[in-house]
């Protein structure tokens, strides 16, 4: 009869034999913008957590919500079974009528940018408020906290924003605006693990802050995210929504952690209701599996190698193509920032006279992967159009990056050959395309 060992010790030959890294052949080895990086000790984790059978939230993802709040220093991590799910639960929470006047409700303004990923706004239009758009520096992609002032008003109750692609937007300016006048401050730090403002990492500034371990990101469980919190109060929240709004606390296939499940009064329901099944919120189900958590483990034991590649990787083709600046305006770090960048973004500048469109083809064509910044400007996409919102100022940086801007990869797949090539294609296309 075969054992736990001699499944797992299957399991490391098998990696070893179909999933060794291929020879990287210039021209004809496609790069991908984003990538993730497994090792066998993904694969032992994956079936090791399987043997058990337990299949939903267990062991595992409790090992790594200890692990992942250790490695960021602060209170509660949380996992959830994506990162706009992260999102959608770290608003929903601030939504809970435990939070009395700070309870955000329908027609209350959010503050956020239009340039980013949809999931960072979503949450507001799903619970009926108000997005209000700012603009951003084409510089560093980030929120214009110049407009903050501009921006507030009397339903003011949020700023939710991202650092994007791992460049930190300037925290102490937006935590400093918050705290003045009580509003809450939800980071959005899916493309920003392992990045510092400050010497303090991102993640740590916010009431609530968000993660993505989708296969793109600087970890992955394939799918997954966590939110992160300091407030014992608002852990107690997302625990409720994240699981079915349920009031019990208890982990999966625990019972009676309270000591007193049959003896709660609700009041509106019998004395002693079953506490499983007392609900104190409208929630969600967005846990995780255990298979995902698993690898997720294996994963945070590499962060740090992760998050130097990435950098090392980003110094390299910046000095690579450092004579095209004025070209081709690249992202910069924000003051006071060590970003763990999640891509290598530039902005064409348009007197060159160059089209994104065919740059961005023949990037492909020659097998170089790029993104746009994401939805570019989100009141421009079709699911936008008639929603309720508010702008300040013009968007002109947003309509820019719309338009102008792209990003490569950077991750930790790619080496030193790799971005050579990067570099070279990108020369090759300015040459090809400039007027």
């Amino acid at each position: 009869m075969a054992s736990r060992e001699d499944v797992i010790n299957v399991a490391r030959d098998y990696f070893r034999s179909h999933h060794t890294k291929k020879k990287f052949v210039p021209g004809e080895t496609y790069l991908p913008p984003t990538a993730k990086l497994l090792d066998e000790a993904d694969l032992v984790a994956l079936i090791d957590s399987s043997l058990d059978m337990w299949l939903t939230t267990g062991r595992f993802a409790l090992d790594f919500e200890t692990k992942l709040a250790q490695w960021f220093g602060v209170r509660a991590a949380l996992l959830v079974n994506s990162g706009s799910s992260a999102n959608l639960l770290a608003f929903a929470t601030l939504t809970s009528p435990a939070l009395k006047d700070r309870a955000i409700k329908a027609g209350d303004e959010i503050i956020t940018v239009a340039a980013g990923f949809p999931t960072t706004v979503n949450p507001s239009l799903i619970y009926g408020c108000k997005p209000v758009f700012l603009d951003i520096h084409p510089e560093t992609l980030n929120i214009n906290v110049s407009q903050l002032e501009a921006a507030l008003s009397p339903k003011t109750k949020a700023v939710m924003v991202a650092h994007t692609l791992g460049n930190p937007f300037e925290v102490d300016v937006i935590s400093d605006f918050c705290k003045k006048n009580n509003l809450w401050l939800v980071e959005d730090n899916c493309d920003a693990l392992g990045s510092r403002f400050a010497g303090r990492l991102t993640g740590t500034f916010g009431d609530i802050a968000t993660e993505s371990f989708y296969p793109a990101h600087h970890i992955t469980m394939g799918e997954g995210g966590a939110v992160m919190t300091n407030s014992l109060r608002l852990k107690t929240l997302l625990l409720r929504f994240r699981d079915w709004g349920r009031d019990c606390y208890c982990d999966p296939g625990k019972d009676n952690s309270c000591g007193k499940r049959f003896d709660w009064d609700f009041k509106t329901l019998p004395y002693g209701f079953d506490h499983k099944y007392v609900y104190s919120e409208i929630g969600y189900n967005l846990k995780v599996t255990d298979m995902q958590a698993a690898i997720g483990v294996t994963q945070l034991a590499k962060v740090e190698d992760f998050i130097a590649t990435r950098k090392k990787n980003h110094r390299e083709l910046s000095k690579k193509l450092a004579h095209l600046e004025g070209e081709l305006l690249f992202q910069r770090a924000t003051r006071e920032a060590d970003p763990s960048w999640f891509g290598f973004a530039f902005t064409l500048n348009e007197k060159t006279g160059i089209n994104r469109r065919e740059f961005q083809q023949y990037l492909e064509e020659h097998k170089v992967g790029t993104r746009l910044l994401f939805g570019g400007n989100l009141l421009k996409q079709p699911a936008y159009q008639g929603i309720e919102h508010r702008i300040v100022g013009d968007l002109k940086g947003t309509d820019t990056v719309m338009k102008q801007t792209l990003w490569v990869g950077i991750h930790p797949q790619l080496g030193t050959e790799e971005i050579g090539y990067i570099a070279g294609v990108i020369e090759d296309t300015m040459r090809k395309f400039k007027k």
